[in-house]
């Protein structure tokens, strides 16, 4: 089989899955590893396909640069983001020390978490006010207010993150795809994700089925990092990267 011929079965093959195993394309071709290895190489070279352990995956995930505020969002997937809030809630035991993330999703935590002796940290000065007001001892990071999405953020609330451990984290994110990992498309809002996620024992996304295949500006952790919680999983090409959750 010519070298063309093989690289149009590649992509065709890609393309329709979105992602194929070194494997699959190994016996599809009747080609040695080494041969389809060769072909992978040229085509990720052309910006064609990406490259992955293994295999490789479609450049077609949607790009998001723009985030929507925070009022545009609560309007959206209200009851997949209830079960998901829910399931994460449930996970918090007694004597845990954790980080809520600003978000939508994060806030409908709150009134699920059960009544345990737990002391919260959070960057989002809603999510204080109502985890103050269920009794629970919380505690809020200096910084800028970013308003669209009421969080705060900035170097200075890196900084006062910094010297805490967290036994569990309860991250938002905006993109999930296999070649952006875990994204945010404001760099201030991932430097906050990232010093927290360091900083964790377990680390829990809170996103729903539609961040997946997406990626945004700033890619704030790696998938193997951490736990995802979603509604429902789509493609099941992601179970092979990270630990996935459904709750629907």
């Amino acid at each position: 089989m010519l070298t063309e011929e093989r690289h149009s079965i590649i992509l065709n093959s890609v393309n329709s899955k979105k992602s194929v195993q070194l494997s699959e394309l190994c016996e599809l071709l009747n080609a040695s590893e080494s041969t389809v290895r060769r072909d992978l190489n040229a085509l990720a070279e052309k910006g064609l396909l990406l490259k992955v352990h293994g295999g490789a995956i479609s450049v077609n995930d949607s790009f998001v640069a723009e985030e929507q505020d925070i009022e545009k969002k609560s309007k959206l997937f209200n009851d997949e983001k209830l079960a998901i809030a829910r399931y994460a809630a449930s996970l918090i035991d007694d004597g845990d020390f954790v980080f809520i993330d600003a978000g939508t999703t994060t806030e409908k935590m709150i009134d699920f978490i059960p009544d345990k002796n737990v002391t919260f940290v959070t960057n989002a000065f809603i999510h204080a006010k109502k985890l103050a007001q269920r009794g629970f001892k919380v505690f809020i990071p200096a910084g800028e207010i970013k308003l669209s999405t009421e969080a705060i953020v900035g170097a200075e609330c890196v900084s006062s993150l910094q010297s805490y451990n967290f036994t569990k984290s309860f991250i938002g994110a905006n993109g999930i795809s296999l070649s952006g990992d875990i994204s945010t498309p404001d760099r201030n809002e991932a430097s906050v994700k990232t010093a927290v996620i360091r900083n964790s024992r377990t680390v829990y996304i809170l996103a729903d089925h539609s961040k997946f295949e997406q990626i945004t500006s700033v890619t704030f952790t790696d998938l193997g990092r951490v736990m995802i919680i979603t509604d429902k999983l789509g493609d099941k090409k992601y179970l092979s990267a990270t630990n996935i959750k459904e709750v629907m």
